[in-house]
């Protein structure tokens, strides 16, 4: 075997092991004892460049570094930033124009893409490569970030005052093992085949295949579920409507709750307390509501209570997530092709706390716009609480006669 190779050999096992500075010195070591030629023949075998063993030669006669480091204090090549010292200063304007003063930035109304704000600081004498910006973000404590649910909004001042109400409330009817329910209509969906949220496990390759754009399809329409949560029980019943969300919908949902689940589970009650929202079919305002569930008073010879929740506040209500968050788990992924299934995927679900939940489809008519007469609201035989009585009211069964 010839020098050269013996040389390439030792070069190629030694030099990998070593850092930065150890191998420029290693070769240049071996170059300068091959004397005349020894660089080109050592740049040659060992990849390096002659400039860098040239300067490496150099380093062999000064004095050793501080033990870590591979170059000399403030070798290497500089941060963008030194360059151009404005640079992080018209980042952060791009990045965040409300703070940072200048509302009339370019990227005010903008995506900002990192190629976008690249872009925008080159066009203002900035050059700069979008990966470039990108590490300067995350030295800054930027981060990609989606919209939080934080903020509330107005609060009435007496929202807790209302919340302990509710509860001791709640608390009086089951010592007494009086029934309490929680109502809701869950979010409207549409029927078809059309992308659900979620994620469901199917062969590899082979997406259950629904449609592109979520246009109704007018024979089909949407699904209407409308949830009654026994609390003391765990029990959900959901009444799955194709036509309109009115308080009649509503209270026909109480009714056929009662019929199929309530008055086997609660065959001594002679009173019930509805915790419902403050707005939508079941809210405080409508008068349909009040006249409904004085309909449903007589026909079921009960005495209900209703307790809204203040507005704003639908998803402190026990329904939310005790029935309606483990139904939305139980047909993730799954296209709601007919109302049956969305029937019987609600009728399937279980949970290891003992949730159990019947669900039934409601083909009846329910028209919108029903306006109630000041005589026939003052028919109601309505008792506002002490408390908000707006919020908190009982309506008795008028006596027969």
């Amino acid at each position: 075997m010839d020098a050269l190779q013996t040389l390439r050999q030792k070069l190629t096992s030694v030099l990998p092991h070593l850092n930065e500075r150890q191998r420029r010195l290693v070769a240049a070591a071996e170059a300068r004892s091959l004397g005349y030629g020894g660089i080109a023949t050592v740049s040659q075998l060992s990849g390096l460049s002659r400039v860098t063993l040239h300067k490496a030669l150099q380093e062999l006669n000064e004095e050793p570094f501080s033990e870590g480091w591979s170059r000399k204090a403030g070798g290497g090549r500089k941060r963008v930033q030194e360059h151009d010292p404005k640079l992080l200063s018209a980042l952060e304007t791009l990045i965040d124009p409300v703070t940072r003063g200048d509302p009339m930035s370019p990227l005010r109304w903008t995506c900002k893409s990192t190629r976008q704000l690249a872009r925008t600081l080159e066009a203002q004498g900035h050059p700069v490569s979008h990966t470039r910006v990108a590490g300067l973000l995350d030295d800054l404590g930027y981060s990609l970030q989606s919209n939080a649910k934080a903020i509330e909004g107005g609060q009435h001042a007496d929202r807790d005052a209302q919340f302990q109400y509710i509860s001791r409330t709640t608390a009086r009817y089951q010592r007494r093992e009086m029934p309490v329910i929680s109502v809701d209509t869950k979010k409207k969906e549409l029927v078809g085949n059309y992308r659900n949220a979620g994620r469901e496990r199917q062969p590899k390759g082979r997406p259950e295949q629904v449609k592109v754009h979520d246009f109704i399809d007018r024979k089909l329409g949407k699904a209407i579920p409308y949830g009654v949560y026994d609390i003391a029980r765990n029990q959900g019943w959901v009444n799955v409507g194709c036509d309109h969300d009115t308080a009649t919908f509503a209270t026909g949902s109480i009714r056929r709750w009662w019929r199929s689940m309530g008055r086997r589970s609660h065959p001594d009650a002679d009173q019930l307390l509805i915790c419902a929202d403050g707005g939508g079919s079941n809210g405080y305002r409508v008068r349909l509501w009040k006249v409904e569930i004085q309909n449903l008073a007589d026909e079921l010879g009960l005495e209900i209570t209703v307790c809204h929740f203040p507005p704003g506040t639908s998803k402190w209500n026990k329904i939310e997530h005790r029935l309606f968050s483990h139904i939305t788990m139980n047909w993730r992924g799954r296209p709601l092709i007919s109302h049956e299934v969305v029937v019987n995927l609600i009728g399937a679900t279980k949970t290891e706390a003992g949730l159990k939940v019947r669900a039934r489809l409601d083909t009846r008519k329910y028209p919108t716009h029903v306006t109630v007469s000041d005589e026939e609201l003052a028919k109601v035989d309505i008792h506002p609480h002490n408390f908000h009585g707006e919020w908190n009211y009982t309506i008795k069964p008028h006596e027969t006669t």
